[in-house]
């Protein structure tokens, strides 16, 4: 018995890198897989529906179930196209993973308007042109599990990274929405930050700076897996963050118990005087989320 026996799994950028890992092993666990990917290099130029194809014969080999499709997520006729496979082929969507990006780095003095655009349209668009059919679908059919893939970048943010650390941010916000929006309807939402060497990521800093410090894509898999199958329980609206240097960890914003002003009369300098009651201190601050 696999973990995912009977579900059917919807997966973008499953091509290459992190979403093949997720789809092949999904697959081994008993999952029927829509390998989404719209093929080309990192900036989303071009189309190759091989990519998914190639993954897809890869399963299959093994004995797992798999269909293939090229289409481009960051539109809604695209989004709709890898739910409707999913339908067509396998009858259900009980899993979705949205995890298909670009890069196109630019320090913000440099940035331009263009790149701006693009990276926000695959990975924040992409995110809601996928999901919202598969959530409907969800609502309407028993529930299921959404994972969407954020990034310390836009979380805690990283130099030269605006549009994809705006992307990512939104990413994370939305999935906030959608965990309370789809708690009564048993859809449950995880958000993933993972920090993986790939295809995308092998020319960045960190990854050159510190070598084998960083897992492959296979590392990051498993845990995905924990948080699509039964193993999570009834968890939802959560960040998981997982790294070589950090390990699985579960991220969240916090807040201190903060000062109440009166309603009126209050003036910016009693800030400073209730100043320990509003702002972490250092030391707090070193349990805080850290980059690579």
């Amino acid at each position: 018995m696999g973990l995912l026996d009977g579900k059917v799994a919807l997966i973008t950028g499953a091509g290459g890198g992190l979403g093949e890992a997720y789809a092949k092993l999904f697959a081994r666990e008993g999952a029927a897989v829509v390998v989404n990917d719209l093929g080309g290099p990192r900036d989303g130029s071009g189309a190759d529906v091989s990519m998914a194809q190639k993954v897809v014969d890869a399963i299959r080999a093994e004995g797992g179930r798999a269909i293939a499709n090229g289409a481009d997520i960051s539109t809604m006729a695209g989004g709709q196209s890898v739910f409707d496979d999913a339908i067509k082929h396998f009858g259900r969507a009980d899993i979705l993973v949205n995890n298909a990006g670009i890069l196109l780095d630019q320090t913000f003095a440099k940035a331009t308007e263009a790149a701006w655009d693009k990276v926000l349209k695959v990975h924040l668009k992409g995110t809601f042109c996928v999901t919202q059919p598969v959530f409907r679908w969800m609502r309407e059919n028993g529930g299921g599990v959404i994972v969407n893939t954020s990034s310390t970048s836009g979380l805690i943010g990283n130099f030269g990274q605006s549009n994809y650390g705006a992307a990512k941010g939104g990413i994370w916000g939305l999935s906030n929405v959608l965990a309370i929006e789809g708690r009564k309807y048993n859809i449950r939402i995880w958000t993933l930050a993972p920090g993986a060497l790939t295809r995308m990521t092998e020319d960045l800093p960190r990854y050159i700076d510190n070598p084998g410090a960083a897992l492959g894509p296979d590392g990051i898999a498993p845990a995905v897996l924990y948080m699509v199958s039964d193993l999570s329980g009834d968890q939802t609206g959560k960040v998981l963050g997982v790294s070589g240097p950090r390990g699985v960890r579960e991220m969240r914003m916090m807040e201190k118990p903060g000062w109440k002003p009166p309603h009126q009369g209050w003036k910016a300098q009693d800030v400073v005087e209730h100043a320990e009651e509003i702002f972490f201190s250092e030391e707090e601050i070193k349990m805080g989320a850290r980059r690579f």
